[in-house]
Parts: structure tokens; C-alpha cells; sequence
């Protein structure tokens, strides 16, 4: 009985780290999001932010279904403190985003934490999300953001011309302009996962003394 009841003080404890952690990287997360950089390759309205790193490193720790708690713990808290021009329907897709990339890297890594697993997962990630980004702004986020402020979706295309010459279209766009940005953010914040995880994991797996 002793025994059984030391198992459930240790999963219940366990259970109010995990909770406890999901919310404070998750408002990492949000800060970070605030923080937007811009890039010399990409329309001004994309910017890069550091927002997946804490989701990622919380990922990796506690397993895919946490990186997608904090992903909407992130998503949640910057909706309702900084609102949407879009009616949430932006704050969705950056959600998706963000699981399209730290799901397949946290699933990769979760059974081998090895280095080369953490590589694989994070490579497939930054494909995954490049690829749903691509699919979510060519048929979803581009129109709605150009009826949302009331200009054609050539004015917005017209933006990317600006920065690089060979955009001339929808399709043009999406393949120099979205796809790279995502690309390099998900470079950006996998090396600095690579870099800072195995300093941060003994903390969130409470093996800090």
C-alpha cells in the first residue's frame, strides 16, 4: 500500500512539473514571439521571431504532445493580450505551423535521444512546416490578409517584387519569399535547440543540483 501510494505522490508530482513546465515555456514562447526580426529576403510583414525555440527544448524533454501544449499556450496568450487582424484565423496557422515543425522533430527524437535522431527530427521539421506554410498562405493566409485590409492580392504579391524581382505571382511568392523565410527560421531555431537543449534538459527533467 506504502508502495502504491509513493507511485501516485511520484506520477501525481510529475504530472504538476509537466503542467507547471508546458506553462512557463509557453510564455517564453509568447515573449519571444513579440520579438520580431526583419529579414532582407522577405516582404516586411514576414519576420522572423525565436518563438519555437522553448517549444522545440520543451518538446524534446517531455515528448511531442507537450511541444503541441506549448505551441498553444503560446498562440493562446498572444491572441488574447495583442488580438488578430484576421480573426484568429492567422493565430491558427501559425499554431499549425509551429506543430508542423516540432511534431515530426519531437516524434523522431522521443524513442532515440540521440544526437543524429535530434538532426533528423529537426530536418524533417523545418520541411514539414515549409511545406505547410506554403500550402496555408498560397490558399488561405494571402487572400484573407489582402480582404482583411482591402487591397488586391496582386498589391500584396507586388510587396515581394519589391525585395526580389523574380516574384511576379502567387506561385512566385510562395516559392521565394514564404518558403525561404520558413526554411531559415527553421534552421535558425533548430541550431539553437542543438546548442542550448542539453544545457536546459537536467532542469526539465528535475536533475538539476
Amino acid at each position: 500500500m506504502e508502495t502504491l501510494q509513493a507511485g501516485k505522490q511520484r506520477v501525481n508530482g510529475t504530472d504538476i512539473r509537466t503542467i507547471a513546465q508546458v506553462g512557463i515555456l509557453g510564455g517564453i514562447a509568447f515573449l519571444l514571439m513579440t520579438i520580431e526580426i526583419p529579414l532582407w529576403f522577405a516582404p516586411g510583414f514576414y519576420r522572423l521571431d525565436l518563438s519555437e525555440l522553448p517549444v522545440l527544448i520543451g518538446a524534446f524533454a517531455m515528448g511531442p504532445l507537450a511541444g503541441v501544449l506549448i505551441e498553444l499556450v503560446k498562440v493562446v496568450l498572444y491572441f488574447f493580450i495583442h488580438g488578430s487582424s484576421t480573426a484568429g484565423v492567422g493565430d491558427m496557422a501559425n499554431f499549425i505551423m509551429g506543430c508542423a515543425l516540432v511534431v515530426p522533430a519531437a516524434a523522431l527524437y522521443k524513442n532515440h535521444k540521440t544526437k543524429k535522431r535530434a538532426v533528423a527530427g529537426l530536418v524533417s521539421g523545418t520541411v514539414a512546416m515549409a511545406a505547410a506554410s506554403s500550402l496555408l498562405n498560397a490558399f488561405l493566409l494571402l487572400p484573407l490578409y489582402a480582404a482583411a485590409f482591402h487591397m488586391p492580392l496582386a498589391q500584396i504579391v507586388q510587396m515581394g517584387t519589391q525585395v526580389n524581382p523574380a516574384i511576379t505571382n502567387l506561385f512566385t511568392f510562395v516559392l521565394f519569399a514564404v518558403v525561404p523565410f520558413n526554411l531559415f527560421k527553421g534552421v535558425v531555431v533548430s541550431v539553437l535547440t542543438m546548442l542550448l537543449y542539453k544545457k536546459v534538459s537536467p532542469i526539465l527533467h528535475g536533475k538539476l543540483h
